[in-house]
């Protein structure tokens, strides 16, 4: 890890230690990627105003958020199948974001479960939800997370049918692997991934155990079809606001209308984000809508901001456009998939560290100093 300098190092290794498919799963976008590529196109089309002869000696890039005092302001991102980038990769995962008191979402699809990662972590972690056609799940889903005294649920708006993802299609992508003769000489090739997802404590959903269908169901995107309910509307925020304790992100709002009507739900956040550029392909990017969206529900929540952070650099675009926090979800799977744990203890010390010089070299020394005049025009 000590020649890896920034998280397109990390990709690079992450490509070359994981299977294609699970490499594309995490790496690409859906259909022609046209908002895929439009999130990093647009965040780096933002230029920094430097800034000389300001006392930076003294920076800080703590925030707080949520109410919970943290050292940085970003936290990793729910994402699916994280375990099967490197064996228990949700735990090693919220293992490095304890290390660096910043928060850990674990997702509806990951490969451990909410308990796995409870028994492995002392600290509180957030859970992402989706929600399924049978409501009782769902209902059962968030008990078990309050019950792994998860601090905040992350409700997923924009997945009530799946784009298609034509890489996972073409790569025959599957949880576990299937066996045939293009990914055994894949896998083979992998032995030190191989070897991590043999000692991981499971192989398949860990969360879904038990759900109807799930134990004929190996393809993610056929198992979504049949399970992710496209009924989901606003009076399910509320059936979900009335139910869950904690506090409440709601995850996908890329619309002025939908920001406004997300905040009246008494959600106490909102998260900017178009999936990664891995839903409606032909979507703004995500920085785009930003500044609209965080001046139409100004301090009625906490907004935070995702799809397509790879860098300290992005996270002061982010928050200089009115994000108070951001989630990284690619970059932190490309560690993982680079080295485990390590790999993502090195993420997150990657963008660290170009924050605080970024933030040195455009003169703020603290989080709430980063807005708008940090950006040129």
């Amino acid at each position: 890890m000590k020649t890896i300098t920034c998280i397109d190092d990390l990709r690079d290794l992450h490509r070359r230690r994981t299977p294609r498919a699970f490499f594309d799963y995490c790496d690409r976008g859906s259909y022609a990627e046209e908002t895929l590529n439009a999130n990093r196109r647009d965040l780096k089309a933002l230029t920094l105003r430097q800034r000389v002869m300001v006392d930076v000696g003294n920076r800080s890039t703590e925030t707080t958020i949520l109410g919970v005092r943290r050292a940085l302001p970003f936290g990793l991102a729910p994402v699916g199948l994280t375990g099967m980038q490197y064996g228990d990769g949700e735990i090693l995962a919220a293992k490095a974001a304890e290390a660096a008191n910043i928060p850990f979402t674990l997702s509806t699809m990951s490969i451990c479960s909410i308990e796995d990662v409870a028994a492995a972590t002392t600290v509180p972690f957030w859970f992402q939800l989706y929600v399924m056609r049978d409501r009782s799940f769902a209902e059962s889903l968030m008990a078990r997370a309050h019950a792994a005294k998860c601090s905040a649920l992350v409700l997923t708006l924009d997945l009530q049918v799946q784009g298609q993802r034509h890489n996972d299609i073409k790569n025959g992508m599957t949880v576990p692997p299937r066996v045939t003769f293009k990914n055994v000489f894949d896998v083979a090739t992998k032995p030190a991934w191989a070897l991590s997802v043999l000692r991981g404590k499971r192989k398949t959903f860990g969360n879904l155990e038990g759900v109807k269908g799930m134990s004929a169901a190996t393809s993610l995107a056929a198992w979504i079809s049949t399970q992710f309910d496209p009924t989901l509307n606003w009076d399910d925020v509320a059936w979900i606001r009335r139910i869950w304790p904690g506090k409440l992100i709601l995850k996908g709002v890329l619309d002025v209308e939908d920001a406004r009507k997300a905040a009246d739900t008494g959600a106490d956040a909102i998260v900017v984000s178009n999936h990664g550029g891995r839903q409606l392909d032909g979507a703004p990017s995500a920085i785009s809508m930003l500044p609209p969206i965080a001046q139409a529900v100004g301090e009625q929540v906490e907004v935070m901001f995702d799809s397509g952070i790879r860098s300290g650099q992005d996270v002061v675009r982010a928050i200089a456009l009115g994000a108070k926090f951001c989630l990284i979800g690619r970059a932190f799977n490309y560690g993982l998939g680079a080295g485990g744990q390590a790999g993502v203890e090195k993420a997150i010390s990657i963008i660290a560290r170009e924050l605080d010089v970024t933030m040195a070299l455009t003169g703020r020394r603290t989080i709430t100093e980063i807005d708008r005049t940090a950006l040129m025009g």
